[in-house]
């Protein structure tokens, strides 16, 4: 089943399997991500009329916002990024740009695109590699040659190619070889240590003054420019991981790579922009207030859309999806400038999380806390269990510490349960046969409840 064109009910589905409750805003961004494949099956000259519909969130910290977003990007394979809207507000609004989140977001698409080409070529990589290590082991140099006016007059070798040094193979050196493959393949060889000379890959990269762009002066004079290398002393099997990396590169063609990227970011990328509130407010004339004001039009073009340079090329921003989301406890959405809310024509509100909830996030979802902790502890020979009386204590008592105190939301069961098993963690050490360890409700009145009543928590939650 192709990702990308999953039903709105799918897409509901996969994220029940991770964040409890907040059934509108599942709603809203399986909508939104089934609206982006109806746009896609549209006539060209109709589709160039159909825009997202951005959404923003607005609800309490911990109740799923950011864990909606990125669990939606995830299982559909788009390229996402969560940005901080505050980190745009720097003193004199001097400091970050804002085109940056496209940036990052084209760089996460590469990184996409990438990992599946090399999966593509992935055997004939591997056979290159292993080429390279028999010859390595055989002593036989085998570095690419850096012809310079070979490069500049276009007679390159074919990518993937080795232009090898010394004479062919004697009937001796074959069978030495067919011997070291037979120990390769067997692992024998596998912690051997060698020398090899690998890439230099610096950064290379240097900033444009003004555009926020970066270039990477090695890519630019690639072709004029020899390699450098330089030596390394790795094992065997880490040898010929590093050597298929290589060969993986040079079967790939980057050209190709950046398109893909580029047109996977244009119609699939999602930027995730949090904490939108903190840059919202209204009757200010001077003060901080005038950074935010001026960061909401900053981000306003590229969400009406617009054209953002990057390393990688032009990418357009008209149809990424924005998902924006902020507590709004002191401003509210009618605090963000007109053209700013317009741009985002959904909003959802999500609920404070109740005791229920509390006790469903500790178990159901595959990810449950519960279920981080047992393994955790289980690689130390400990054995958790949990009765149902315990988790229905350990729920009530982060709702109430929910409630009197700062309202973390579902984060507060991280730190409960941190100070619950505290003992229990820092006692394990593996070195013990398996032991069970039950927690139940007289295990949780000890280990909390006292603390609950002495008001002494607060020293131990956030």
């Amino acid at each position: 089943m192709n990702k990308h064109n999953m039903t709105p009910q799918e897409i509901v589905h996969e994220l029940d399997k991770f964040i409890i409750g907040q059934s509108e805003a599942k709603k809203a961004v399986a909508i939104a991500l089934r609206n982006r494949y109806r746009r896609s099956m549209l006539p060209e000259e109709i589709q160039n009329e159909v825009t997202p519909k951005n959404i923003i969130m607005v609800g309490p910290t911990g109740v799923g916002k950011t864990e909606i977003a990125r669990r939606l990007a995830k299982f559909v394979d788009s390229p996402f990024v969560k940005v901080e809207a505050t980190k745009f507000t720097e003193v004199g609004y001097v400091g970050r740009d804002v085109e940056s989140m496209v940036r990052d977001l084209i760089e996460t698409a590469i990184r996409m695109v990438k990992e599946d080409k090399v999966q593509s070529v992935e055997k004939q990589a591997d056979a290159l590699a292993l080429r390279r290590l028999l010859r390595k082991l055989q002593g036989k140099k085998d570095k690419p040659q850096g012809n310079v006016l070979g490069n500049i007059f276009g007679n390159n070798q074919v990518p993937g190619q080795q232009q090898l040094e010394g004479p062919v193979d004697t009937e001796e050196e074959k069978q030495q070889r067919q011997d070291l493959y037979s120990q390769l393949v067997a692992g024998d060889l596998d912690d051997k240590e060698i020398e090899i000379e690998v890439e230099d890959n610096g950064s290379g990269m240097q900033s444009v003054p003004g555009s926020g762009m970066e270039i990477n002066i090695t890519e630019m004079f690639g072709g004029i420019i020899p390699k450098k290398y330089k030596k390394r002393v790795v094992t065997v099997k880490q040898a010929r991981e590093i050597f298929k990396q290589e060969e993986a590169a040079k079967l790939i063609d980057m050209e190709q790579v950046k398109e893909e990227a580029i047109e996977l970011t244009e119609k699939h990328g999602i930027i995730f922009i949090d904490e939108i509130d903190k840059i919202a407010g209204r009757g200010s004339h001077g003060g901080p207030d005038v950074s935010r004001e001026g960061v909401q039009r900053d981000i306003l073009p590229l969400v009406e859309g617009c054209t953002v340079a990057t390393k990688y090329g032009s990418v357009k921003t008209d149809y990424i999806l924005f998902i924006a989301a902020g507590a709004f406890h002191i401003s509210s959405v009618s605090d963000l400038i007109p053209e700013l809310q317009g741009r985002f024509p959904i909003r959802v509100e999500l609920a404070s999380l109740t005791r229920e909830d509390f006790l469903c996030i500790l178990t159901q979802p595959e990810n449950a806390i519960i279920k981080q902790y047992q393994h955790m502890l289980n690689v130390d020979n400990v054995n958790l269990i949990f009765k149902d009386e315990a988790l229905e204590k350990i729920a009530d008592l982060a709702f109430n510490v929910n409630e009197v105190r700062e309202n973390i939301g579902a984060r507060r069961l991280h730190t409960v349960l941190e100070l619950l098993l505290e003992e229990v963690s820092f006692n394990a050490n593996g070195e013990h046969q398996m032991i069970d360890v039950e927690i139940n409700e007289e295990y949780v009145m000890k280990h909390l409840t006292k603390l609950v009543k002495e008001d002494n928590l607060e020293k131990y939650i956030i």
